[in-house]
């Protein structure tokens, strides 16, 4: 693990020494803790039809109010060790 100090610049932006990846995620807080989470991005075209095919049938049925009822975080915490 790397810890270190840094300032926000007058353009409100942090510099990250020696990160790992090009693209964050970034979770800012309302107590201002920002959370960065590595993300990579992937090209549509190298996404299969099949794949596509699906979430497009998942984007549909949320639209619809066609979901399974939500997961119950303490019980997956339970079975991921």
């Amino acid at each position: 693990m790397v810890e270190y100090d840094t300032k926000v610049d007058s353009k409100k932006r942090v510099t990250l020494r020696g990160a790992k990846t090009e693209y964050y995620h970034v979770e800012e807080r309302q107590d201002g803790t920002i959370i960065l989470s590595p993300r990579v991005l992937v090209h549509p075209d190298t996404i299969s039809e099949n794949t596509l095919s699906v979430m497009d049938k998942s984007m549909h049925n949320i639209s619809y109010g066609i979901a399974a009822d939500p997961l119950n975080e303490d019980e997956i915490d339970g079975l991921i060790e």
